[in-house]
């Protein structure tokens, strides 16, 4: 392989072929890691505020006042402390790492159902693998997401009906552009819907988007949640020599 681009593992998945690769941008004149599924672009470490705004939004979310209440109140009779997080999506990880950074967290389980991306983090060929798999709060476990929210079992079969005061979701583009069309489901009001039965009392949904906030979609999650609201998340893009805005969505059970 040429030094300025490596193919690092390549594998067949059940949705297609993925890879992970390493190349030189002669612009940035920076070395960029990323994720492919066949030709298209899934995700690289070049581009991570929106990731890590997953993590430190939703959890920031779950410890604010409830609807109707005010902060001194909360206080006094909410425990506003996440102690079970779950994230849908492994990725680079930076979701994940950006959990286990709150000291409050307890247990984080992270789904994904590419066994070959769980496999990569745990042979530390991915930089933040050896940090996740090195925490003893964090567990892998290879599931559908979608599938597993719509289950009454719910995510680890070793607890059934567990329960989490955080799930925070980066698996699809956005909640109209999928990576598979089975998915299409879970974003259904009756989708949603059964996703709170593995939230806690006032429990915290938070779901990454790659576009801008979508008015239609946040009303949707305010007519099944008891509130909702879109995040938006700005970062330079230097390819595009402009802003970008994607969206963090956050709504409370």
């Amino acid at each position: 392989m040429s030094r300025f681009f490596e193919e690092l593992d390549y594998q067949e998945t059940p949705i297609g072929p993925i890879s992970l690769r390493r190349r030189h941008d002669f612009r940035l004149k920076i070395d960029i890691l990323e994720i492919m599924l066949g030709d298209e672009h899934l995700m690289s470490d070049l581009f991570t505020a929106s990731e890590i705004a997953l993590a430190t939004l939703g959890l920031a979310f779950y410890r604010g006042p409830k609807e109707g209440q005010n902060d001194s109140a909360h206080a006094n009779k909410t425990d506003k402390t996440p102690r079970n997080v779950l994230v849908g999506g492994l990725g680079l990880g930076y979701t994940a790492e950006a959990v286990l950074q709150d000291e409050d967290v307890e247990q984080l389980v992270v789904v994904d159902a590419l066994q070959q991306i769980i496999d990569w983090h745990q042979a530390g060929i991915l930089p933040l693998g050896k940090i996740l798999c090195a925490d003893p709060r964090c567990a892998f476990i290879c599931t559908d997401f979608f599938a597993a929210a719509a289950s009454d079992i719910g995510f680890d079969v070793t607890q059934p009906h567990r329960k989490f005061e955080a799930i925070l979701v980066d698996i699809d583009h956005a909640p109209d552009f999928h990576l598979a069309p089975g998915n299409e489901s879970f974003y259904s009001a009756a989708g949603l819907t059964k996703l709170q039965d593995h939230l806690t009392p006032h429990g915290v949904f938070g779901l990454w988007s790659n576009d801008p906030p979508d008015a239609s979609f946040t009303a949707h999650l305010q007519s099944v949640f008891a509130e909702a609201h879109a995040e938006p998340v700005m970062f330079a893009n230097p390819f595009q020599d402009a802003d970008v805005t994607q969206t963090i969505y956050l709504a409370r059970r």
